[in-house]
């Protein structure tokens, strides 16, 4: 089975799951939110935390500038918005000395060409690739200009074209996510079975998933289907203003999620059958004919 390692962290095959804590823009700009989401994921036991690096007039599309919006800051213009919750480099060599200090992984994806240099520059110890990037030739072959990891998530996208942006990495194995870009995303289109569908198509990769549903339980399912990634957005409080708050978990959630995905990592064994020393005495209390 195939391995990826992200800093000391060893991602696949037979090590546990390797759980993303995704921080995303629900920190609306504010750095004393982006520490305690840092400091939840660490303390719920997440193994990373996960941010979005976006060039506000690269990425957003310039028909989209100058629509209003209604904000904390007022109603001002969606590229105005934009910037509010960018953080900048100086911001992020604060939070790679903050993981550090925590003893906790995190990375970024990046959504532009001009991102990747700035999350480079912070000697990231991995790149994402969001969904909405899953096509974007330029910002993947930037990211593979740097000898670091890569994950990349799988949502509003078809098998042609994840198939098409695999072939930019010739050999190298990154994590590969399922998903479904709906937030919150109903159950009915997690389509859970993909995990099974990527791992039999793709071994070489280490496929997880990505899920952007309310619930707890389906992330310890993707699990028992093989997914060795498992990245949930966080939140501290979900009645947060933010797009992406309510699809989020809170600290009592994420708490529990990944109890569920530990509880499952131990129940589900090697697939061998065998007698276990705690059913012998009910044996020869029970069993008539040996």
């Amino acid at each position: 089975m195939s391995i990826l390692k992200i800093g000391d962290k060893k991602i696949g095959a037979d090590e546990p799951t390797f759980i993303i804590g995704e921080i995303g823009i629900n920190h609306n700009g504010s750095m004393d939110n982006v520490f305690k989401l840092i400091d939840l994921a660490k303390d719920t036991g997440c193994d990373a935390v996960k941010f979005q690096k976006r060039t506000p007039e690269l990425a957003v599309p310039k028909d989209q500038w100058n629509i209003k919006k209604d904000t904390p800051w007022g109603t001002i213009d969606y590229i105005d918005y934009k910037k509010k919750i960018e953080l900048s480099v100086e911001q992020y060599k604060e939070i790679d000395q903050y993981c550090k200090n925590k003893n906790i992984l995190w990375f970024s994806s990046c959504w532009d060409e001009q991102a990747v240099e700035d999350i480079a520059s912070v000697n990231a110890l991995c790149f994402k690739v969001a969904s909405a990037s899953l096509t974007d030739v330029d910002t993947i072959n930037k990211m593979l200009s740097y000898d670091v990891p890569i994950i990349m998530s799988t949502g509003m996208s078809s098998m042609e074209e994840i198939e098409g942006s695999l072939k930019l990495f010739n050999n190298k194995t990154i994590g590969l996510l399922h998903a479904t870009s709906s937030y919150p995303c109903e159950y009915e289109e997690l389509n859970l079975n993909m995990i099974k569908t990527l791992k039999s198509m793709f071994s070489n990769h280490v496929i997880g998933y990505s899920g952007h549903e309310s619930g707890l339980v389906t992330s310890a399912v993707a699990v028992a289907f093989g997914a060795k990634i498992i990245e949930r957005h966080i939140t501290l409080d979900r009645a947060m203003w933010g797009t992406d708050q309510a699809a989020s978990l809170g600290p009592n959630g994420l708490r529990t999620m990944v109890s569920h995905i530990r509880t499952v990592e131990k129940a589900l064994g090697d697939g061998v059958k065998k007698v276990y020393e705690s059913e012998i005495p009910i044996r020869q209390k029970l069993r008539r004919v040996d």
